[in-house]
């Protein structure tokens, strides 16, 4: 679409699951998820005209996802959610399997989460979330094998835990 004429609603389809799972993945909680949300789309309207490509479109709403949220917890919120909180919010579409996996990728440090979150679960290419994040493409590299080490602890842990007390 080199015209700039988005209709959005049709982005709105494409793209809400995307943009919630990356607000909830950041705050943890669906009412801050549903807030963010539905500011990224306020925004949108706003500055449809501006967005050139499908593939900037995308580009465009992560990276006003991710600096909503990191302004949402600037504005007036502490960076803190307990776990059983953020046990009983994620329930978004995943199996069981898959949320216990989500919920692991969930505790990751910020900087690992967000890799493994746009390379695993919203299929980013390397360079592309290179330039979301504005980070090296090196960096991302290894920010995702850190956070695939970690993730594979945090889970490992889950297991022993869940063995032990059977």
């Amino acid at each position: 679409m080199n015209d700039n004429s988005f209709d959005v609603d049709a982005v709105l389809l494409a793209y809400s699951d995307t943009v919630y799972k990356i607000a909830l993945a950041r705050t943890g909680n669906r009412n801050d998820a549903d807030d963010i949300f539905q500011e990224v789309f306020l925004r949108l309207v706003k500055h449809i005209n501006k967005i050139s490509s499908e593939e900037h479109m995308k580009s465009w709403l992560i990276r006003v996802t991710i600096n909503c949220c990191k302004n949402h917890f600037r504005s007036w919120r502490n960076n803190t959610v307990s776990l059983s909180d953020l046990n009983a919010e994620l329930t978004v579409d995943f199996t069981p399997e898959e949320s216990g996996i989500y919920q692991a990728v969930l505790r990751l440090p910020a900087k690992y989460r967000d890799v493994v979150h746009l390379f695993y679960y919203e299929e980013l290419p390397i360079k592309e979330i290179s330039e979301i994040l504005k980070r090296k493409e090196s960096t991302v590299k290894s920010q995702l094998s850190r956070g695939r080490e970690k993730l594979k602890s945090i889970l490992e842990e889950d297991i022993a835990d869940e063995n032990k007390n059977r």
